[in-house]
């Protein structure tokens, strides 16, 4: 989804900062510890997956204006080495978010609404992910959504990687809730999502861990990590998100052991943070710190890094995100 005027305003506030902070160059061998994309037929990425089936590789999407397509990037160069064209389904509205199920099946959620309740149901497209990376066209299952309490807009759309059930985060400035998909989608009838939990977030895209128990959700300033908690969530506490022009997406990577966030614009880059709470989780290295460093995980240069938090401080005053601080998350 394109940035409300306040999303605008807080990406030129950081544009300094984001000068000042290193950035992972495409190629230079760090692949999961973060890349560039430099396809420029990826302009709009709104999404981000770890592939299950070719190491080191993402699936990604751009937002409104594109056709039915996904890519995968090779995070070790930065380079798309596949695109994939869906057949089967419409022409996509707005697609804002990618996840990867049991069975590597590809969710795409063509969820976003920018007038933020203008359509009366929004779609989910399921694909099985390609066991080759060549440019292909594979059929997908189209899926009818339509939430228990009204239209609204959404940007983050998760599979448990566990039990293959589908959630949805909608996007709202004072906080979201966490909508529970059908235990099992129908390619024929309405799939209705009810909500289930309330989020502290104006949350732009989330990602389960592997494992199924801890599930992230990003937004455009911040942060939250849960327990997964048999979807009785439990918030354990704040994201390390870099600073972004237009934080847009986020996933784990294959081992869980890092959390890689993405922005939309052209050659935009992917950022690598260590997993909040996890063991054995590798050291970022020197080129894929965060700009926001406030959580532990790598750290940039000491001019960045006052720098950058300066901004986080000014962003975070402007908008009010007092909801990061917030106790844990409320049931619905």
């Amino acid at each position: 989804m394109r940035p409300r005027s306040l999303a605008l305003l807080a990406g030129v506030l950081l544009t300094g900062a984001l000068a000042a902070a290193p950035a992972s160059a495409a190629g230079d061998g760090t692949g999961d510890k973060g890349f560039t994309i430099t396809d420029p037929r990826i302009a709009e990425s709104s999404g981000l997956a770890a592939s299950h089936l070719h190491p080191g590789v993402y699936w990604t999407h751009n937002d409104s204006g594109d056709g039915p397509y996904i890519y995968a990037v090779d995070s070790a160069t930065g380079k798309t080495v596949a695109r994939i064209t869906l057949s089967g389904v419409g022409r996509p509205r707005d697609v804002e978010a990618i996840s990867i199920g049991p069975d590597n099946q590809i969710y795409v959620g063509d969820i976003g609404d920018n007038l933020d309740g203008s359509w009366p149901y929004v779609w989910i497209y399921k694909l099985p992910e390609p066991k080759k990376l060549v440019d292909q066209t594979v059929r997908a299952t189209q899926y009818v959504v339509k939430y228990s309490n009204g239209a609204r807009n959404a940007e983050s759309l998760v599979v448990h990687p566990k039990t293959g059930r589908v959630y949805i985060i909608d996007k709202k400035e004072d906080g979201g809730h966490l909508y529970e998909g059908p235990a099992t989608l129908s390619p024929t009838g309405t799939n209705i999502f009810r909500p289930v939990a309330s989020v502290d977030l104006w949350a732009t895209d989330a990602a389960f861990s592997p494992d199924g128990k801890q599930l992230a959700v990003r937004g455009y300033f911040g942060g939250i990590y849960y327990d997964w908690n048999g979807g009785k969530i439990k918030r354990e506490g704040r994201l390390d998100v870099p600073l972004q022009k237009q934080g847009e997406s986020v996933t784990y990577s294959a081992d869980g052991t890092k959390l890689l966030y993405g922005s939309e614009g052209a050659d935009s880059p992917v950022q690598a943070e260590d997993v909040p709470g996890g063991s054995g989780a590798s050291s970022p290295s020197a080129g894929s710190g965060s700009a926001a460093g406030s959580d532990g995980g790598s750290s940039p240069s000491a001019g960045a890094k006052v720098g950058a938090v300066a901004v986080g401080v000014a962003v975070l005053a402007l908008f009010g995100l007092r909801r990061l601080r917030r106790p844990s998350a409320r049931r619905h």
